[in-house]
């Protein structure tokens, strides 16, 4: 099976160093095939005018049909809760490029179709579509290490049970039945339980990795930025220091974006991005407006120049993304 060539930005870090650089086609694919995932079956159409066929979702039936595929083929699908995982392990096997695809964004080219339909083989069409028109600016799925993916899980999961605790902490505290304060009391020390075995085990795997502790080390030398945070941002955002300042910014949903038309000149909001790094980087710019380091000059600027405080922090958290990213890629010039 023949491959396409991909591009990949020329500060890419080396495999070693547990990142993940973007890489896009450099040509146009010959044939885009679109697959729709299910817990038991794949939906997969091409874009060749031929009916969609059914597979099922299993690793046998899933190497028949990549060995299949024609030479210089893209796939393009969703993500489905990590039903699609088996295919992306089955086709970066094969070496054949994938793109997973975001589905608000496929939604939205579906719209503009005008059609209502909606069928699995339908939304594979789709996305063959998709792909055959969009390739250009289509990133291709790159697997995160071992290291990176058992970290994103173990913070994802710490998320989660932080979530919960913040929620049984509000019910503990409001009026009602004693047995039900007594119950949320006793969910919290269990909860309480599992976090700190979570960090347990998050310390020790940033311990084992060297190059993930550097990172985390250049993350918590800005001030504000803590070591919750600095792993935090380890795991949900792997990129930094591979790309610009501002995809750095877009890719937090930290990038204010215009509402202009005509000679109305809208308010500008920072939308769309990663919505958990908002939240983490909130907590860090609070930090770093207080301490006494150098985004807290830049804070008081912004709100004595009449600023909400609100805004002012989103202007930090753009800042600690911007400053991070410049520092990640400094280190990695440094390692080249």
């Amino acid at each position: 099976m023949g491959s396409l060539a991909v591009t990949t930005p020329a500060n890419n870090p080396k495999p070693d160093q547990d990142t993940t650089a973007m890489a896009f086609l450099e040509h146009a694919p010959p044939h885009v095939v679109g697959i729709d995932v299910s817990k038991q079956t794949l939906a997969v159409s091409a874009c060749n005018g031929k009916a969609a066929r059914s597979v099922a979702n299993t690793a046998r039936a899933i190497r028949k049909l990549v060995a299949d595929l024609p030479s210089g083929t893209l796939v393009i699908c969703e993500p489905t809760g990590g039903y699609e995982l088996l295919l992306l392990v089955e086709l970066r096997a094969a070496g054949v490029p994938c793109h997973r695809a975001d589905t608000l964004k496929v939604k939205a080219f579906a719209r503009s179709f005008g059609r209502l339909a909606k069928t699995d083989a339908i939304d594979a069409g789709l996305l063959a579509a998709y792909g055959q028109e969009r390739w250009q600016r289509l990133s291709l799925h790159q697997p995160a290490g071992d290291t990176q993916a058992r970290l994103a899980a173990l913070v994802a999961r710490r998320q989660d049970l932080m979530a919960i605790r913040v929620a049984e902490l509000n019910r503990a505290k409001s009026p009602g039945c004693a047995l039900i304060a007594s119950s949320c009391k006793a969910l919290l020390r269990a909860l309480d339980r599992q976090l700190a075995a979570l960090d347990t085990a998050i310390d020790a795997l940033c311990a084992r990795c060297r190059l993930l502790a550097r990172r985390i080390a250049l993350y918590r030398s800005l001030p504000g930025v803590g070591p919750r945070t600095a792993i935090a941002l380890a795991a949900t955002m792997p990129e930094l220091g591979t790309m610009t300042g501002k995809q750095a910014a877009s890719l937090a949903g930290l990038a204010p974006h215009p509402r202009d038309s005509g000679t109305l000149r809208g308010y500008r909001k920072t939308r769309g991005g990663r919505p958990q790094i908002r939240s983490i980087l909130f907590m860090a710019a609070l930090g770093a407006a207080r301490s006494n380091g150098p985004l807290k000059p830049f804070y008081q600027r912004l709100v004595e120049s009449g600023k909400k405080k609100l805004v002012a922090l989103t202007a930090v958290m753009r800042k600690i993304v911007v400053i991070l990213n410049a520092r990640m890629r400094d280190e990695f010039n440094a390692m080249s």
